[in-house]
């Protein structure tokens, strides 16, 4: 903050208009240090492995990250806007979510807002994974979110379902302002590559919140080859979930379908409940995968958690969660974690 000061900026009126020029610059920007910090005690056991291991893991509700974004007023309504986002291992202090994932993994991108929207470009967030993570009691947690884990992690049945990351390279994304309760994204990315246009991938989503009742729909189509794992060439996925809050209750229900053009299809559907019991809350899914692949039968996997999470502070919270899979053809899993989450 710059003041008027007899001997400084009070010496002329070129001074003065210096220092009130500063102070509107700086009240007209902003720049925001934030994060998450998760970490559970446990074992994590998936259907087919052998046997047990207790741990301290990190990201049990919540994976961890650091962040900074900010934002600077343009005039007219319009804001210059930046975010650069990190996930880390909290129980080994490792950068990334995973070994070999870019530093700013979670986002990065910059873009403008204002009446028209909000359009944006760099590493977004998948508009897939945003529909996901809403609309089921357990969030974005990639430990004991049944759809979450269904739906974007391998398995004994093979390569996870949607070959996506949570968030899209080199991508460009719309979204519209909101009209009563209703907004809508659209996504493009492209792999960069001479010669291969066609390696393209889209999506888009919408969103509705309005009182107790809200609701989402997604697709998704990846083209891009150096993200398929299991043969195909092209992959599209579609999503639909609805949300429905009655009093301490809320209900939660998804249904995706992912199909890959090398004859593989999966049909996920996910129902749970949050339920707040005292200060915390009770929460409760199942997700089931139905995998039709190509050749041989069809596989089958179902997933259970049952949770509570109790808040400390407006910041911080403890959990406990046991989650229980069952697969065709291997062994079931059975893992339990109790953590602690908190928000900087």
């Amino acid at each position: 903050m710059c003041r008027v000061r007899r001997g400084r900026c009070s010496k002329g009126a070129v001074a003065v208009s210096l220092c009130l020029a500063t102070g509107v610059a700086q009240a007209q920007s902003s720049v925001s240090l934030y994060g998450l910090a998760d970490a559970f005690a446990g074992v994590v056991r998936t259907p087919g492995a052998q046997g047990n291991a207790w741990e301290v893991g990190s990201g049990g509700l919540s994976t961890s990250y650091w962040g900074i974004s900010g934002a600077e007023d343009l005039g007219s309504g319009v804001k210059a806007i930046f975010t650069l986002e990190s996930f880390y291992r909290i129980n080994s202090g490792q950068s990334g979510a995973f070994n070999g994932q870019s530093f700013f993994g979670r986002r990065a991108f910059v873009g403008l807002s204002g009446q028209f929207g909000q359009l944006t470009l760099g590493r977004t967030d998948s508009l897939l994974f945003v529909s996901t993570l809403l609309f089921n009691p357990f969030g974005n947690s990639f430990v004991f979110s049944p759809m979450v884990v269904h739906t974007f992690l391998p398995s004994a049945m093979g390569a996870a379902s949607v070959q996506s990351d949570t968030a899209i390279d080199d991508s460009i994304v719309y979204q519209t302002p909101e009209f009563g309760g209703l907004t809508g994204s659209l996504q493009y990315s492209n792999a960069g590559i001479a010669g291969h246009a066609g390696q393209a991938n889209y999506s888009a989503n919408l969103l509705y919140f309005a009182g107790t009742f809200s609701a989402t729909a997604a697709v998704q189509s990846l083209h891009t080859a150096s993200l398929f794992l299991n043969g195909p060439t092209q992959q599209t996925a579609w999503l639909v979930g609805a949300a429905y809050r009655l009093e301490a209750v809320k209900l939660f229900f998804q249904y995706e379908r992912v199909t890959d053009n090398n004859e593989l299809a999966d049909d996920t559907v996910q129902a749970g409940t949050s339920a707040q019991v005292g200060t915390g809350s009770v929460l409760l899914s199942w997700a089931g995968t139905l995998r039709r692949p190509a050749q041989g039968p069809d596989l089958r996997w179902s997933t259970v958690a049952l949770g509570y999470d109790y808040p400390l502070s407006k910041r911080t919270e403890v959990y406990a969660v046991w989650r229980y899979d069952t697969m065709t053809s291997v062994s079931s899993g059975n893992s339990l974690g109790v953590g602690i989450r908190t928000r900087f």
